[in-house]
C-alpha cells in the first residue's frame, strides 16, 4: 500500500507476500547558475532538454506569504521570471508549481529537503528542487543585487551511485498490520520510487505549456512498482526450483535479503528522516541472486495457516468463509509457532516485565547434502536477550529438516513515537557462507 505511515497495511495475512518500496541509486537532477557565476545542482524530473538563459529571478523578499508562493499570492510581477519558493508546512511543491505557472512564472526554484513530495508527471514548468542548506545561497544572491538573474538553468540530468540508498520510501506502508499484528509486515523491501516503467505513448503523460508530451516510458513511483519486482522474482525462482512452495519463495526471498544501504548504514526511512526498522522494510530488500540458493527455508502449507487462524480465535463460520471447507484440525498452538521467516513480539501498556515469549521453528536444507549451521545473534538491543536452542543445526541431506526453538526475554520496552519498537537479527551460517537473516522485533502496540 501507498498510504506512507505506521498501521497502515492492510494485506497483512500471513499466506500474503506483503512489499514494501524502496529508492534506488539512480536520481534525476538539473543546475542552475546564478548571475554571480555560482552554480547549484538539485532535482528536478523536467522533461524537455532545453535550457533557461539569462532570466530575472523573483523572491518575495518582505512578503511570507509570496516567498512560500501561497496560493494567489503572487501576481503580474512575477510574468516571465524564475520564481523562488521558499518550504512551507503549508503547502507542498505541486501547491507552489501551480501558483507560479498560473501567475505567469516561467520557471521556478523550490527550497525544500522533502523533494521526494513531488511527482514526476508534475513538472509543467521548468523546475528545480534544491535542498534548504543549498536555498541559503540563492536567497543570498537574489537579497543583494539589484536585478537579480538566472545565467543558466538546465534539465535531463542522470545521476549514479546516490547516496544512502536504498532509503524506505516515504509512501510505502508500514506495519505492525492491525489484522495481525503478531506476523511482521511487510515482508520485504522492493525497488518502488522513480521506476522507469512502459506506459501507453498514446496517453500524455505530462503538460508542458500548451503541449502534451507522451513517451513508450515513463517513471513512476509506488508499491504496485516494487511488488512486480517481487513476483518477477517469485516467478524466476519457481522456475529453477519447481518443487518449492509458495512458502518457500517467499522464504528464500526474505532471509537472504540485506538491511543495510550503499553507506553501510540501516536503511533510512523518509517518513521520519532517521533509521527505520522492520517495521519499514520487514525483513530487508530483496536480492534476487542470493535468492536463488538461500541454503535453509521456512516452509509452509494449508494447515500451518490454519492453525494460525485458529490461534487467532476466529468462529466457526469464519473458518469456514476463509479456507471454503467445513472440516479441519486444530490443536491450538500459539501464533507464535507459525513457521514465517521472522520473529514478532507484541506488547501493551499493560505488560509485566520482564517477560519471556518462545517461538518453534522448522527449517530445510535445500543447499549441500552435509551442512552445519552456527546461530549468530546480530544488533540485539539493551534490555533484550535471546536464546536459541540448540545453537546448532546439522544436515546429513537435501530437504531434512530441523527444529529449533528462539527464546526473547525483555526486560523493558520504552519509546514513543512512532512505535516503541526494538529488534536484532538472528542469522544461520554454515561453513558454505550461506546466511539465513531473520528479523526478530519487539513493539508496544
Amino acid at each position: 500500500g501507498n498510504d506512507g505511515d505506521f498501521k497502515t497495511i492492510y494485506n497483512g495475512a500471513p499466506w500474503i507476500t506483503t512489499v514494501g518500496a524502496g529508492t534506488i541509486d539512480r536520481s534525476f537532477h538539473g543546475k542552475v547558475t546564478l548571475g554571480n557565476g555560482v552554480t547549484i545542482e538539485g532535482i528536478s524530473y523536467f522533461p524537455e532538454s532545453g535550457f533557461i538563459t539569462n532570466l530575472p529571478l523573483y523572491y518575495g523578499t518582505r512578503n511570507m506569504s509570496k516567498a512560500i508562493c501561497n496560493h494567489k499570492s503572487l501576481d503580474k510581477e512575477v510574468i516571465g521570471k524564475v520564481v523562488i519558493c521558499d518550504y512551507s508546512t503549508k503547502l507542498n511543491v505541486s501547491e507552489q508549481i501551480n501558483e507560479v505557472e498560473s501567475a505567469g512564472g516561467y520557471g521556478a526554484i523550490f527550497l525544500t529537503d522533502a523533494s521526494f513530495s513531488f511527482s514526476s508527471n508534475e513538472y509543467s514548468i521548468p523546475s528545480l528542487i534544491l535542498p534548504t542548506a543549498s536555498g541559503t545561497q540563492v536567497k543570498e544572491y537574489v537579497t543583494k543585487v539589484r536585478n537579480p538573474i538566472v545565467k543558466d538553468m538546465r534539465f535531463l540530468l542522470t545521476r549514479f551511485g546516490t547516496k544512502p540508498a536504498p532509503q524506505v520510501a516515504m509512501f510505502s506502508s508500514r506495519g505492525p498490520s492491525t489484522i495481525s499484528p503478531g506476523v511482521l509486515k511487510p515482508d520485504i523491501l522492493a525497488p518502488g520510487v522513480d521506476v522507469l516503467a512502459a506506459v501507453s505513448p498514446i496517453v500524455p503523460y505530462i503538460s508542458v505549456g500548451r503541449y502534451d508530451l507522451a513517451s513508450n516510458y515513463a517513471l513512476h513511483s509506488g508499491t504496485s512498482m516494487s511488488t512486480p519486482h517481487v513476483a518477477g522474482v517469485g516467478a524466476l525462482l519457481k522456475a529453477i526450483h519447481p518443487e518449492w512452495s509458495p512458502a518457500a519463495i517467499r522464504s528464500a526471498m526474505m532471509t537472504t535479503a540485506y538491511v543495510k544501504d550503499n553507506t553501510g548504514k540501516i536503511f533510512k526511512s523518509q517518513l521520519t528522516n532517521s533509521s527505520s526498522s522492520p517495521l519499514d522494510f520487514g525483513a530487508g530488500h530483496i536480492n534476487p541472486n542470493k535468492a536463488m540458493d538461500p541454503g535453509l527455508i521456512y516452509d509452509m502449507g494449508l494447515q500451518d495457516y490454519i492453525q494460525f487462524v485458529c490461534g487467532l480465535g476466529y468462529t466457526k463460520k469464519q473458518m469456514i468463509l476463509l479456507f471454503r471447507r467445513t472440516r479441519w484440525s486444530c490443536n491450538h498452538k500459539s501464533i507464535h509457532d507459525l513457521n514465517y521467516p521472522t520473529f514478532m513480539a507484541v506488547l501493551s501498556n499493560k505488560t509485566r516485565y520482564p517477560v519471556t515469549m518462545k517461538y518453534n521453528r522448522v527449517v530445510t536444507n535445500v543447499g549441500n547434502d552435509k551442512s552445519v549451521y552456527r546461530a549468530h545473534l546480530e544488533n540485539i538491543p539493551t534490555g533484550m536477550k535471546i536464546s536459541v536452542k540448540p545453537r546448532i543445526l546439522t544436515f546429513t541431506r537435501k530437504h531434512q529438516n530441523r527444529s529449533f526453538v528462539v527464546s526473547v526475554v525483555l526486560d523493558k520496552l520504552d519509546g514513543e513515537y512512532p512505535i516503541p519498537t526494538v529488534f536484532g537479527f538472528l542469522k544461520w551460517i554454515n561453513q558454505d557462507s550461506h546466511i539465513v537473516s531473520s528479523p526478530i522485533v519487539a513493539i508496544k502496540y
